[in-house]
């Protein structure tokens, strides 16, 4: 079957670089900073995974650069005047710049061209959250949907996607200025664990706190519990940072209290392991609105 339209994503999605390929999903990377040198986000292609997240346990800080105007460009370029148009799924628009640097290279392209054929939607997700809405939307297409039928079905489900996240390393939560050094000091003395989700705007959000590992992680499974819709229908997918037992003890967990066709524990990405530190856990589901 001939696609109707093109599909690109960006590495903050965390989709195995073996189902992009599979399903022609165009990748643009996300650029990882750690000690002085840049490492490109190509889920897996040539970044070594393992070796990074054994930085971040070993209390490693890598930072992250957002996509360039000029990279943006060069994929857009080939849509002037294109018989096929490109659908563009963005990382969260609040919690990075790449977005409005795709809309400033179209605009740019779109000065000197009569047309260019390139639709750039706001994912207001992060991680697997935005690879949920990837996965559906190549089903859509493999089905034969038109882009006008994707954009609509886009429009009501983005903020349908549920992000329940902790994370084991407040370091990480207060160097970017999402609690104090004197709560990051306190709470890693007490063993609190943050619970965090995505709001309808596309922003992390801490919602509440438990004391200790264990319960952190039991709370994000009965979060998503409480507000996913139609969950037999469903494969929820967990994002995990370097900790597999914890991962599998959620997967194992939400196959005991929640019906769902099924689940898939995947690698958090560096991009986001990068901000949350090595451990974090998060659960992705379809649900009530956010």
């Amino acid at each position: 079957m001939t696609n109707k339209f093109d599909l690109l994503v960006d590495s903050c999605c965390d989709l195995p670089l073996s189902y992009l390929k599979e399903e022609d999903v165009q990748l643009v990377s996300m650029i990882i900073n750690l000690n002085h040198k840049e490492y490109i986000d190509d889920l897996g292609k040539t970044f070594d995974y393992n070796w990074f997240m054994e930085q971040l346990k070993s209390g490693e800080m890598p930072s992250t650069s957002q996509i360039n105007i000029g990279t943006y460009s060069e994929v857009f370029k080939q849509y002037i005047n294109s018989d096929k148009p490109l659908l563009y799924i963005a990382f969260s628009s609040e919690l990075s710049g790449s977005q409005r640097n795709a809309f400033s290279a179209l605009r740019l392209l779109e000065e000197d061209n009569e047309s260019v054929h390139v639709h750039i939607v706001d994912s207001k997700a992060a991680c697997l959250g935005e690879g949920l809405l990837v996965k559906e939307v190549v089903n859509q297409r493999n089905q034969g949907k038109s882009l006008e039928e994707v954009l609509a079905w886009l429009d009501e489900a983005i903020n349908k996607v549920h992000s329940w996240v902790t994370v084991n390393d407040l370091n990480h939560l207060e160097r970017g200025g999402r609690i104090s050094k004197a709560s990051a000091a306190v709470g890693s003395l007490v063993k609190i664990k943050p619970i965090i989700n995505v709001d309808s705007t596309g922003k992390l959000v801490s919602v509440g706190k438990t004391r200790g590992r264990k319960k952190a992680l039991e709370k994000i499974v009965n979060e998503t519990k409480r507000t996913i819709l139609n969950s037999e229908e469903q494969t929820l997918l967990i994002a995990c940072a370097g900790d597999l037992e914890a991962g599998e003890y959620v997967k194992k967990l939400i196959e005991e209290i929640i019906p769902v066709k099924g689940v898939e524990l995947l690698p958090m990405g560096p991009t986001i392991a990068s901000h949350t530190g090595y451990g974090a856990i998060a659960i992705f589901s379809f649900g009530i609105d956010r």
